[in-house]
C-alpha cells in the first residue's frame, strides 16, 4: 500500500496542467515569452479593451497568472493561488463574454475553465503531493479559502466593474452615421 492515493496523483496531474498554462500564459504578459507581446503591448491591449491604465493592468493580470500557477504547480499557498488565478481568468472572460461560449469564435470557454479549475484546486486542496503538504499547510489552512476567495471575489468585481463602465462610456460616445455613404449616389 503506498502513501499516496490516486486522487493525490489527480490533484497533482491537475495542479500541473492548470498550472502550468496559468504561469506560460502569465509569462506572456510579463516577459513576451511564447510568442507574447510583454508588458508595452499587452498594456496597449488592455487599454483597448477597458482595463486601465494598461500597464498596470496587464503588470496584475501577467502577476496572478503567473504566480497563481507557478503557486498552483507546486502545490503551495493553493488557496490564494487558485483565487489569483480565477480572478485574473474571470478578467479575461469579461473581455470574452461578448463573443459567446465558444473559444473557436473568441468566446470565454477557455478563461472560465483555467478559473473554474483554478478554483477547485482552492477549494479541494492541494492533495499530499504538494508543497502545502510538506510544509504542514501553514498556507493552506481552512479559513484561507473562503478568506482569499471573497477578497479576490471583491477585487475583481471592482476591476470589472470599472471596465464595463468605461467601455459602456465609450460606446455611449460614439454617434453611428446618419446617413449611409453609398457608392455612386
Amino acid at each position: 500500500m503506498t502513501c499516496y492515493d490516486r486522487r493525490d496523483l489527480g490533484l497533482l496531474l491537475l495542479r500541473l496542467g492548470t498550472g502550468g498554462v496559468l504561469a506560460a500564459h502569465g509569462t506572456q504578459k510579463l516577459f513576451g515569452w511564447f510568442g507574447g507581446h510583454g508588458l508595452e503591448g499587452t498594456g496597449q491591449f488592455m487599454e483597448s479593451v477597458g482595463y486601465s491604465p494598461g500597464k498596470a493592468s496587464a503588470t496584475a493580470a501577467g502577476l496572478a497568472e503567473t504566480g497563481g500557477g507557478t503557486l498552483l504547480a507546486l502545490g503551495l499557498a493553493t488557496p490564494a493561488a487558485g483565487a489569483a488565478a480565477a480572478g485574473a481568468m474571470a478578467g479575461a472572460a469579461a473581455v470574452h463574454a461578448p463573443n459567446g461560449f465558444f473559444a473557436q469564435e473568441g468566446g470565454y470557454e477557455h478563461a472560465a475553465t483555467l478559473g473554474l479549475a483554478a478554483i477547485g484546486l482552492a477549494v479541494a486542496g492541494p492533495g499530499r503531493l504538494s508543497l502545502d503538504h510538506v510544509l504542514g499547510h501553514v498556507f493552506d489552512r481552512g479559513w484561507m479559502v473562503p478568506a482569499a476567495l471573497a477578497a479576490t471575489a471583491a477585487g475583481t468585481a471592482v476591476v470589472v466593474g470599472a471596465r464595463a463602465r468605461r467601455v459602456r462610456a465609450k460606446k455611449e460616445g460614439e454617434q453611428e452615421a446618419l446617413f449611409q455613404d453609398v457608392e455612386g449616389q
